[in-house]
């Protein structure tokens, strides 16, 4: 599976992480909806980390295509809400 970090690049990741990266999402989710923006900003850094930590990073010259994109470390709750709203980066 190819990850897409916005800003940062892509990842190469082993389809077994799949389970854990999407409690994870899972766990992003619920925080988005309640508001919850430190909750968010806490899991968004764990999702972030676990895809770095457990992948390999592509060469900045690889265009593969991302079966899921990650907003970027920096990004707001509300920025993500957005991204979302207009169809979706991260798949349920």
């Amino acid at each position: 599976m190819i990850v897409r970090i916005m800003g940062e690049g892509q990842v190469k990741l082993d389809d077994a992480h799949f389970i854990e990266l999407n409690k994870l999402d899972d766990e992003l989710l619920r925080e988005m909806e309640s508001g919850d923006e430190e909750g968010f900003r806490r899991t968004l850094g764990a999702l972030l980390g676990a895809v770095r930590r457990m992948g390999t990073p592509l060469p900045d010259d690889a265009l593969e295509p991302s079966e899921l994109i990650l907003p970027a470390p920096g990004a707001s709750l509300a920025e993500v809400r957005e991204m979302l709203s207009d169809g979706g980066l991260i798949p349920g």
